[in-house]
């Protein structure tokens, strides 16, 4: 991998890409605290939304089901590895004022850089064609919408979004918030329907077991789909638009809202995820009944607890579907711009994203096979941001007293190893048919 020099040997000089303060400190803040607090507030939920998109909805569903409440504690650890990545992301864009594939615009090769870029599109079009197949079945649940057209009103829905982000961010994230809450309000109302058992619920999110070895392969999948690539990128620009103060201190406060952020962010996600096998093992699996599709989920879930659950499914899951889909359209955004800086209009970037989910659907292939397949692609891509960020996140002249301390490194390196070989596990029970 060949690193230009005059980058590693030099102190660069970052400014933020929203405003140019010369320096000058950030006003006096709000008196009133909580509202100091809620404008660092956004760039962790937009983020949050990869971890509770609906490929989270079929695994996690088709694991309690199958196993019951044994396999929560795979959520606990892959949310406690995703809070630790995200944080450094955020870090890394703070510190320098870049995303993270601006940033190896700047420390690799030219030649490296456009390998990046395309494993990186592969990845956020893999993503999002398994977020834009969750939000078509939910309006084909919902409203009984053809596929197709679903496809094509997905999509219009999603350039919606994506388009209030030309009148601020924070706007976009106000729009990923509220649809946060409503997949969590719609499995609140299911955890007080389905009624778990929370003893149990407890033990297994505590202490790790692994019932057999189907049970391995949708612990693998459950892991390795958790941590997602795109939003690894998308992070490291969320944070900008509030990067004001370039002083130390500042980054500094900008650095410990954002930790806040992520663990609000990502612990809610985490409620999600959790909710959604804790649903699934306290109707399905008490019943004997196995739930490998989100149709047949959803179709279940009436007779044993009413309409009500069932309709918040299927909002739930559009939802999901509607969200991840402008984060990955966002992210997509951020992956051309920064590794080779190509000047491509945003709507027409949007439209690259999104074409492959849309030809799927239009093609009318089985939507199960497509997500197994974006999976395939994303466990290739997922070690490169993370090889990428501990790299540039390690050194001192790009990133001054941010840099990772040695004990951060190992920890990103032994979490990298990791998702790095139960990937390889994953796609070894995929193509040996096993998965």
């Amino acid at each position: 991998m060949q690193i230009k020099e005059s980058a590693l040997d030099m102190d660069l000089e970052f400014t933020c890409p929203r405003t140019i303060m010369q320096n000058k400190p950030v006003e006096a803040s709000p008196k009133n605290k909580a509202l100091k607090f809620m404008r660092f507030l956004g760039p962790a939920f937009v983020v949050s939304v990869a971890y509770i998109d609906p490929g989270n909805f079929a695994t996690n569903i088709s694991g309690g089901s199958k196993f019951n409440y044994a396999l929560i504690w795979v959520i606990l650890w892959s949310n406690l590895m995703a809070i630790f990545l995200q944080t450094m992301s955020a870090k890394l864009g703070i510190a320098t004022g870049h995303s993270l594939p601006e940033m190896c615009a700047k420390v690799f090769s030219k030649k490296v850089n456009w390998f990046f870029w395309v494993v990186a599109e592969i990845g956020a079009m893999a993503t999002d064609l398994a977020e834009f197949l969750g939000g078509t079945l939910g309006l084909y649940l919902l409203f009984h919408i053809p596929m197709l057209y679903a496809g094509l009103l997905t999509g219009l829905l999603t350039f919606m979004i994506c388009y209030i982000e030309k009148y601020g961010q924070k706007y976009v994230e106000v729009i990923i918030t509220i649809l946060i809450a409503i997949i969590s309000g719609a499995y609140l109302m299911e955890l007080f329907l389905a009624k778990p058992d929370w003893a149990q619920v407890g033990i297994h999110t505590l202490i790790p077991s692994l019932p057999n070895g189907e049970a391995v392969t949708i612990a693998v999948g459950m892991l390795g789909a958790t941590v997602m690539p795109h939003v690894i990128y998308l992070h490291s620009q969320l944070v900008q638009y509030r990067c004001e103060d370039t002083s130390d201190e500042g980054k500094l406060h900008h650095l410990k809202m954002e930790k806040i952020d992520i663990i609000i962010a990502m612990n809610i996600a985490f409620f999600v995820n959790a909710a959604m096998l804790v649903v699934s093992a306290a109707v399905f699996f008490r019943n004997g009944m196995v739930v490998d599709t989100m149709e047949q989920a959803h179709q279940s879930l009436q007779p044993l607890l009413g309409s009500l659950s069932s309709g918040a499914f299927g909002i739930a899951l559009l939802a999901s579907g509607l969200s991840s889909s402008a984060v990955g359209t966002m992210a997509g955004q951020t992956i051309m711009k920064g590794f080779v800086n190509i000047s491509i209009p945003v709507n027409l970037r949007r439209l690259i994203t999104m074409l492959p989910a849309l030809i799927i659907i239009a093609l009318g292939i089985n939507p199960l096979d497509a997500l197994v397949l974006s999976q395939v692609a994303l466990s290739f891509i997922l070690p490169l941001p993370i090889i990428q960020m501990l790299v540039i996140a390690g050194k001192k002249q790009l990133m001054g007293n941010f840099a990772n301390k040695i004990w951060v490194q190992i920890v990103g390196m032994a979490i990298a190893s990791v998702i790095i070989v139960l990937n390889a596990v994953l796609l070894y029970l995929t193509f040996t048919g096993q998965a």
